[in-house]
């Protein structure tokens, strides 16, 4: 069963079957949340139509602060006991790549506001004038508003006004925060910043390869223990998720996209932090039959590949946020926790 089950999609249609503004939620307030076991830390749109490149692109500085990745063979997925198996993580296998660059980081607010400022480019949340914002990031005046939420994670709520530049609503700014990872962004809006910028969003394979540092079948970027010394190497869900979140890893939100200290292969944040948008259609068998060599994932599909889990994931429900593991959402969903880097 398609990984997209475990985002608690939110479905929402009109008599034509067509999307409308808003989702069709039960209004409720956030005062208590119940638990669910299995709910993935995303909340996703129903439909998955397509923006096609229509941007321009920017030749000159492409490659600034990209790493170059030699390419080669790995061991992509997991068999590991940890694992969900029905996401497709297994089985094991190897996989060869060409050679390619990558951001070290994800793309920041100052970078998606020079898009911006560049090209007029209207994302997706701004055109239907609504975002998903965590509830415990809402401001003051709408932590006890009668807002719409997810029926089956009711941690997501509808909130008018916010997007990449108003992460929390109306009253919102990202001044404080403009080398954070930019959120709010779909799968269209990546796209079209990577067509301006000459770039591309990674594919799942390379994205895996990159996050892997060179480490071999390695539970996380950098080894297989979580908090190894103590330290925090990521930044997610500390506590009891939804409710209780200590913050031990110094954020209740997004961490400034540099944050943590690199992989071994000069990677910042390849898990937690925010979800990453891959150029590959979501399929959970797909690849147990593909080219082993350079893979991009079937041709067609409801959802895209998202990658490395967020601030929002914690073992008790989502362990996603290790290399191998792999979610979806539709191609214009956006929320307080997805972002994405750039390959080329």
């Amino acid at each position: 069963m398609l990984a997209v089950l475990f985002m608690f999609f939110v479905h929402y249609k009109n008599v034509n079957g067509k999307r409308t503004n808003k989702p069709n939620f039960n209004s409720k307030k956030i005062d208590s949340l119940n638990h669910k076991a299995d709910a993935c830390c995303c909340a996703g749109h129903a439909t998955a139509t397509h923006t096609e490149n229509v941007m321009s692109v920017q030749g000159d500085g492409a490659k600034e602060c990209m790493i170059t990745l030699a390419g080669g063979g790995f061991l992509m997925g997991t068999d590991d006991k940890d694992g969900f198996p029905n996401d497709g993580e297994g089985p094991v296998r190897e996989v060869t790549l060409d050679s390619f660059y990558i951001d070290k980081t994800t793309v920041t607010n100052r970078q998606f506001a020079e898009f911006i400022k560049a090209t007029g480019y209207k994302t997706d949340a701004e055109k239907y004038g609504w975002s998903f914002v965590f509830y415990e990031l809402l401001p003051e005046e709408l932590k006890h508003a009668h807002l719409q939420t997810s029926s089956q994670a009711p941690w997501w709520c509808v909130v008018e006004g916010a997007y990449w530049k108003q992460p929390e609503g109306k009253n919102s700014d990202i001044k404080e925060r403009m080398d954070h990872p930019v959120v709010h962004v779909s799968w269209n809006d990546a796209v079209a910043y990577c067509n301006w910028a000459g770039k591309r969003l990674p594919s799942e394979a390379e994205w895996e390869y990159a996050a892997r540092g060179g480490l071999v079948q390695k539970r996380f970027p950098w080894g297989n223990e979580l908090n190894p010394g103590g330290k925090h190497f990521c930044n997610i869900w500390q506590g009891i998720f939804p409710g209780i979140n200590t913050m031990e890893d110094g954020y209740l939100g997004t961490a400034p996209a540099e944050s943590f200290g690199p992989n071994g292969f000069g990677l910042y944040n390849m898990a937690g932090n925010v979800w990453e948008w891959c150029s590959d259609w979501f399929s959970g068998d797909f690849h147990k039959t593909a080219s082993a060599t350079n893979p991009k994932g079937p041709a067609n599909g409801a959802a895209k590949v998202i990658r490395g889990g967020s601030f929002l994931c914690h073992e008790s429900y989502c362990n996603r946020y290790r290399v191998a593991a792999r979610s979806s959402n539709t191609v214009d969903s956006s929320t307080s926790n997805m972002g994405f880097r750039c390959a080329l």
